[in-house]
C-alpha cells in the first residue's frame, strides 16, 4: 500500500468523523442562527418536490443501508444469509435507491443552477455541495456493473471489515483494501469527505431531522384553560 492509502484509509476517516463531530457542537453553539435548511421553496417550486422527495428517499435508504450493510459484523447475519447472496441484495437495493437518488439531485442541481434568482440566492457551499452528492450517487451507481464481475461477496466483506476496524480503532484496516479498484476508493474517499464538510453546510439540518425523534418520548404537557369549568387538555 502506497503512502496515499495509508493517509486516505487509514488516518483520513479519523480526520473527518472529528470534524463532523466537533464541527456540528460548535456551529450550533456559535451560530444557531445559520442551523437551517436555507429552502429556497418560496422562489419557485418547480421541480424542487419532484427533486426533494426523490433525492431524501434514495440518501436515507442508502445511508442506513451502508451503515448496517458495512458495520454489522458478518457472525451475525451469516446463519441466514450469505455473503453473496447479501452482495446480490445491496446490488438491487443499492441501485434502485441509487438511481432515485441520482435523478433527484440532478433536478435539484438544475434547478438551482438554471433559475437566475434561486443562484442568486445560492451560497457556493450550496452547489458544491449538490455537485458532490452528484458525484457520490454517479460513482455508487459506477460501482454495481463492477460488483457484478464478483458477486462471491469477497471484496464486500473487506470493504465492511474495513469499515469495522476503523469505528473500533483497530489496525490492519487499509490492507484490506489493496485489491479494491479506483472507483471503490473514489466512492470511499468522496463519502468521508462529505463528512468533512457537512458542518460548514445546510447539511447540518440533518441533526434536527434526527432530534425531532426526541418528541415521542416527551412526557406529556398539562395546558389548563384560563376559562373556568373546562377539561384540561393533555398534549405533546
Amino acid at each position: 500500500m502506497s503512502w496515499l492509502d495509508t493517509f486516505l484509509f487509514g488516518y483520513y476517516p479519523y480526520i473527518c468523523l472529528a470534524v463532523f463531530l466537533l464541527g456540528s457542537l460548535i456551529r450550533f453553539d456559535r451560530d444557531q442562527y445559520t442551523w437551517k435548511s436555507d429552502s429556497s421553496q418560496l422562489l419557485r417550486t418547480g421541480s424542487l418536490r419532484w427533486g426533494s422527495n426523490l433525492f431524501h428517499v434514495g440518501v436515507l435508504f442508502l445511508f442506513f443501508g451502508h451503515s448496517v450493510g458495512m458495520l454489522t459484523p458478518h457472525f451475525l447475519y451469516e446463519p441466514f444469509i450469505s455473503a453473496g447472496n447479501k452482495q446480490l441484495m445491496a446490488m438491487v437495493s443499492g441501485g434502485l435507491f441509487g438511481l432515485l437518488g441520482f435523478i433527484g439531485v440532478s433536478l435539484l442541481l438544475h434547478r438551482r443552477l438554471s433559475d437566475d434568482r434561486i443562484r442568486a440566492t445560492s451560497k457556493p457551499s450550496d452547489i458544491l455541495l449538490l455537485v458532490l452528492l452528484w458525484l457520490q450517487f454517479a460513482l455508487g451507481l459506477a460501482t454495481i456493473p463492477l460488483s457484478a464481475q464478483h458477486l462471491d461477496g469477497g471484496m464486500m466483506m473487506r470493504l465492511a471489515e474495513w469499515a469495522q476496524r476503523i469505528v473500533t480503532f483497530r489496525a490492519g484496516g487499509v490492507e484490506l483494501l489493496a485489491g479494491a479498484g479506483w472507483v471503490f476508493k473514489t466512492h470511499m474517499v468522496l463519502g468521508m469527505s462529505i463528512f468533512l464538510i457537512f458542518p460548514f453546510t445546510r447539511l447540518v439540518h440533518v441533526w434536527s431531522g434526527f432530534g425531532t425523534l426526541v418528541y415521542a418520548l416527551r412526557p406529556y404537557q398539562m395546558v389548563r384553560s384560563r376559562k373556568l369549568n373546562l377539561p384540561d387538555y393533555k398534549g405533546r
